[in-house]
């Protein structure tokens, strides 16, 4: 997946098409704020829980809460990439 991804980057930059790369850059960092705010407010509204959970009230971490966090933490990868960038050029200027 990874290696598809840089061919993807590779033939817009070669085509000239950068718009294209920074929707997918973009799309690629909403995905972690959005699981986290979709867990927030799960946990809020108790929503899903009641439907996906044998003990609805045994933790408010359970069911689609926690499928959320886990979504959530798998796509913070573009944020990392993006603080450790910043961090490495900081460091060269």
């Amino acid at each position: 997946m990874i290696a598809a991804r840089h061919e993807i980057a590779d033939a817009c930059a070669g085509s000239g098409n950068a718009a294209t790369l920074g929707a997918t850059d973009l799309l690629s960092l909403a995905a972690a704020p959005t699981f986290a705010i979709m867990a927030l407010l799960t946990t809020v509204t108790g929503g899903a829980d009641m439907i996906c959970s044998a003990a609805p009230d045994a933790s408010p971490l359970n069911g689609m809460v926690m499928m959320y966090l886990l979504m959530s933490a798998f796509h913070l990868a573009p944020w990392l990439k993006l603080v450790a960038g910043r961090r490495s050029a900081a460091r060269r200027s």
